[in-house]
């Protein structure tokens, strides 16, 4: 040991956690609520608290210290000399305190008034402008901006913190993301009326339709994933496109068959635009989840955001 190093005996007796040393700040706001007042029990009043629960606080305070802080008598109370330096100290305390407390107000502020989410199409295109809808509603001040893409892309830029929060289809969670289920979706298969399937009288076999060359979307997207998986591998695509309207306006305008989520067909399917095909050993259910970053837990206008999803 050098010289120069202290023995742990030599450190003076105030070493130690400074929060152990200091007064809390509700202590300290009393203590200028009296010098204020002139009147222990003004200070009570004015804080909240009952009359014995002061006493108590600022005799604590005063065994913390080891010096008397104020003189109470029956005209009022009054701050010892040591009383008026430690308020000159506490205020500055206070203050400082209520800086700390004004500049994290400005950034919860700042974080509430933007939500960037990154959803994959389907769940971009057909569930979440009603949400944000609904958002808007509850949160008027929060400018959104909303990234769709698929949900290869979704878990990349919740990785890198391009987003607060995102919405996939596929059968899996992206590493680096935790998840909860939102809600539920089933695939089905379409095609336009005039297409050979829309005349069959039995459901399509599992296999028939893997090797069936398909209206597909791009790899990375929920859709994909969870066709692929279903059916054990694909044939080669007959188109790939990026997004669920390109895939359903090909099959509409008679490109070929397609496997779209039931959620954007409803319409298409009601005006004959496109035609169910029954399909036999195949589970085309999917869950839509949301997702963000591990150990990050949507705060403010984010989790409000999930609170909606799952009304």
């Amino acid at each position: 040991m050098s010289e120069t190093e202290d023995h742990p005996g030599d450190r003076p007796p105030s070493a130690g956690p400074l929060a152990h040393r200091v007064p809390d700040l509700g202590a300290l706001q009393l203590l200028l609520a009296v010098a204020r007042l002139g009147s222990l029990g003004g200070a009570a009043r004015e804080l909240g608290i009952t009359q014995p629960a002061a006493s108590s606080r600022v005799r604590s305070m005063e065994r913390q210290l080891g010096v008397a802080l104020v003189d109470r008598s029956p005209r009022g109370s009054r701050l010892t000399d040591a009383g008026a330096l430690v308020t000159d100290w506490a205020r500055r305390i206070v203050e400082a305190a209520e800086a700390f407390d004004a500049g994290a107000q400005a950034l919860k502020d700042r974080r509430d008034s933007r939500l960037r989410v990154a959803a994959s199409m389907t769940i971009a295109e057909y569930l979440l402008p009603g949400w944000l809808l609904a958002l808007r509603a509850e949160r008027p001040d929060t400018a959104v901006s909303l990234l769709a893409g698929n949900s290869a892309a979704v878990a990349e830029r919740l990785v890198s913190g391009e987003a607060d929060v995102g919405f996939v289809e596929g059968l899996t969670v992206p590493a680096g993301l935790d998840s909860a289920v939102i809600a539920h979706d089933r695939l089905i298969v379409v095609t336009a009326p005039s297409h050979v399937w829309a005349r069959r009288r039995r459901p399509l076999a599992a296999r028939e339709l893997a090797a069936t060359p398909l209206i597909l979307r791009e790899e990375g997207s929920g859709t994909r994933q969870v066709l692929d998986a279903a059916l054990g591998g694909l044939a080669r695509p007959l188109i790939e496109l990026s997004s669920t309207t390109a895939v359903k306006a090909a099959v509409v305008g008679g490109a070929g068959p397609a496997v779209l989520s039931e959620l954007a067909v409803g319409e298409e399917l009601a005006l004959r635009r496109l035609v169910r095909i029954p399909v036999d050993g195949v589970a085309l259910a999917r869950d839509l989840r949301a997702v963000w970053r591990t150990g990050h837990l949507p705060a403010g206008p984010a989790r409000d955001l999930l609170s909606l999803t799952r009304g």
